[in-house]
């Protein structure tokens, strides 16, 4: 039963962030879903029990899903540890949980010489990384990108591409879709031979 209250409560409390955060008054959210001002009131304050055919019209007009309007709140750990992932010249951190951000894969990575870059890859998708120190060796087919610290590439990995290191290690923070991380850190992807 404590679950159910607590779930409760975060639901009331996500009512009212998303609409605060719309700047929306009670009478402006009232009148994208259709229901009373003192009825909205009564829900975000826990005087009124919530109704699933309340729940709809409200998750709509705020721009979200039942799903996500509704979620449990888990008590696990929000904090990722990651654990390196060490082959010749690259080290690999993932920073997203396998789980999070609807398919996208956050990673670290250290990227020294000796890691070999001759090798071209292709695979559907787009890929973003920004540098973190040193610098980074992007080649795009038959273009080479030098791409500096504080700076950041975004590129279709349909290009045949790959990222070393120029001239020492390069630290990168990476984004990866699905694609990207199963091609990357699986090697699914189609390699290309110079």
């Amino acid at each position: 039963m404590t679950q159910e209250v607590a779930l409760d409560t975060v639901i009331r409390q996500r009512i009212r962030g998303l609409r605060l955060a719309r700047g929306w008054s009670l009478d402006a959210l009232a009148a994208r879903c259709y229901l009373s001002p003192s009825t909205l009131s009564r829900i975000e304050t826990g005087h009124r029990r919530i109704a699933l055919d309340q729940l709809v019209p409200i998750a709509r007009a705020l721009g979200t899903t039942l799903d996500q309007l509704v979620e449990a709140t888990e008590d696990e750990d929000v904090v990722i540890r990651p654990e390196p992932d060490v082959s010749e010249g690259l080290t690999t951190w993932l920073l997203s949980s396998e789980r999070a951000l609807h398919g996208i894969t956050v990673a670290k990575m250290r990227i020294t010489p000796a890691h070999a870059t001759d090798q071209l890859r292709v695979h559907p998708g787009r890929e973003w990384f920004t540098v973190l120190s040193g610098t980074a060796r992007l080649r795009l087919g038959e273009r080479v990108i030098l791409v500096k610290p504080g700076q950041a590439a975004e590129f279709s990995t349909m290009e045949p591409h790959s990222i070393g290191a120029h001239e020492g290690p390069v630290e990168i923070l990476t984004i990866f879709d699905h694609d990207g991380d199963h091609a990357h850190r699986r090697g699914d992807s189609e390699v290309l031979r110079p």
